[in-house]
């Protein structure tokens, strides 16, 4: 069961990344606002969604939220400054983005850099546990889908379609036989050698 809120004096936003371990293409943040009355039945943490029941939630959050926004950051600016970094540009980008200004935010993970004057706690599987965070992912997660699914139209060899670009099997025959492309994470030293599964 999702909590609504960690608290309830200050404005919260729920904020995770999607795309942080791919080999390839940006990674995509969110934040969301919800209403204190927000509930859906489907709501949870997007990776124990399949991806319909992420795609009928998204436009329910887009709609119900008080606020959201989505932001990324491209695998060429990930080389420059490294994923860690970059997934925090694309957190604050999102903030940023926000029409209204959270005074708390919940952060999935156990690690954030300060944005602004803007208070945050950092919640380890907070996907599972906080709504606003299980929106935010379902929205990181189902942007960064649809525009991989872009990205694959012109690499179609490498089946982002499927694996959305994370270090399957298949990607990685694909690295092998063909290399890597201009959206390919050149700092990640991508082995092909070895499977690693999402």
């Amino acid at each position: 069961m999702l909590l609504p809120f960690f608290q309830t004096i200050l404005t919260e936003a729920g904020l995770d990344e999607a795309g942080r371990g791919c080999y390839a293409g940006p990674v995509f943040a969110a934040a969301v606002i919800l209403p204190p009355d927000f509930h859906h039945p489907l709501l949870n943490d997007s990776k124990q969604l399949k991806e319909q029941q992420r795609d009928l939630l998204r436009p329910v959050i887009e709609k119900e939220s008080i606020a959201f926004a989505v932001a990324a950051i491209d695998n060429d600016e990930i080389d420059v400054i490294n994923i860690l970094q970059a997934s925090y540009k694309a957190m604050h980008g999102s903030v940023e983005l926000l029409t209204v200004k959270p005074g708390l935010l919940l952060v999935d993970g156990n690690r954030f850099k300060q944005y602004k004057n803007i208070q945050h706690v950092c919640i380890v599987k907070g996907d599972g546990k906080y709504a606003s965070i299980a929106a935010a992912s379902i929205l990181a997660k189902t942007y960064r889908d649809e525009y991989m699914q872009k990205l694959h139209k012109e690499f179609p060899h490498y089946g982002w379609d499927k694996n959305k670009a994370y270090g399957t099997t298949q990607h990685r025959k694909a690295i092998e036989n063909f290399g890597l492309c201009k959206y390919h994470r050149k700092s990640f030293n991508i082995n092909p050698g070895q499977a690693d599964h999402p």
